[in-house]
């Protein structure tokens, strides 16, 4: 009988058994939390996969056959040593899922990861990125990305076209401020930018008619922008941490009577 999902999870492996060689049958395979320092070439021949899980190994490096795998849906590299991604990564034309590259040393994400444009979400969390692709904007079928504790310096102005986006998280990053085209998010739910260096954010931000929770701890923001109190689904604002910011807007009093949660330290 064919099996399809094959789990060999926390084995201590540092091989793959030469038994999946040519397991044609394969949909699923998880590898997750073993010692793997390299896979075998064979394993790019496995073109059914629908998933792949290689998180939690000692990998250091993707090879560039990964295009080969055409059906994947879903990719977990997160949580290894892997520096550079091959321009290959953007050749998955079935990656709709997930993709989790968080917890490597990737300094840059290759161009071609833009054409992804069906893949709902992307976390590239704790690596060395001091930037994202200025095509970002292209992932049009992201619903959440998860970036947070990045070297970022800036975000690209086209992030503005990411029109079905519902979460964003960059915390902890060194962003200073934010492109104006962060407005244009108006499927965005949930805006995550605890532990930032924020010093101002754009003027106009009621564009984000959907926003729901909206996290500014620990930035350093004289002040707050008067389109916040335009929300009409915010439920959650957290201001607390913030030493710069010298009073707060009257305008809060008409978000908490409307029963949004405001949370600050400096009542």
């Amino acid at each position: 009988m064919e099996t399809h999902t094959l789990r060999l999870d926390g084995q201590a492996l540092t091989a793959l058994p030469e038994s999946l060689h040519g397991a044609s049958e394969l949909r699923h395979l998880s590898l997750y939390h073993n010692a793997l320092t390299e896979v075998p070439d064979w394993l790019w021949s496995l073109t059914q996969l629908r998933t792949l899980n290689l998180s939690n190994n000692r990998l250091t490096h993707l090879d560039a056959r990964i295009a080969r795998l055409d059906h994947l849906e879903m990719l977990d590299i997160g949580h290894n040593a892997i520096s550079t991604l091959p321009e290959t990564l953007g050749e998955l034309p079935a990656l709709s899922q997930f993709l989790y590259l968080s917890d490597n040393g990737v300094k840059e994400l290759p161009a071609s990861l833009t054409r992804l444009d069906r893949l709902r979400y992307l976390n590239v969390t704790d690596n060395q990125l001091t930037s994202l692709p200025v095509d970002l904007g292209r992932m049009v079928g992201l619903v959440e990305l998860r970036a947070y504790r990045n070297p970022l310096r800036r975000l690209p102005d086209s992030i503005g076209d990411l029109v079905n986006l519902r979460e964003l998280h960059l915390d902890q990053t060194p962003l200073t401020d934010l492109p104006d085209s962060l407005n244009q998010l108006s499927a965005l739910r949930v805006l995550s930018l605890r532990g930032c260096q924020l010093r101002s954010l754009p003027r106009a931000l009621e564009g984000l008619r959907h926003l729901r929770h909206l996290d500014l701890r620990a930035n350093a923001l004289r002040e707050l922008p008067s389109s916040l109190a335009a929300l009409p689904s915010l439920e959650k604002l957290d201001l607390r941490w913030m030493p710069y910011l010298e009073r707060l807007p009257a305008w809060l009093e008409d978000l908490e009577a409307r029963g949004c949660l405001v949370f600050s330290d400096h009542r």
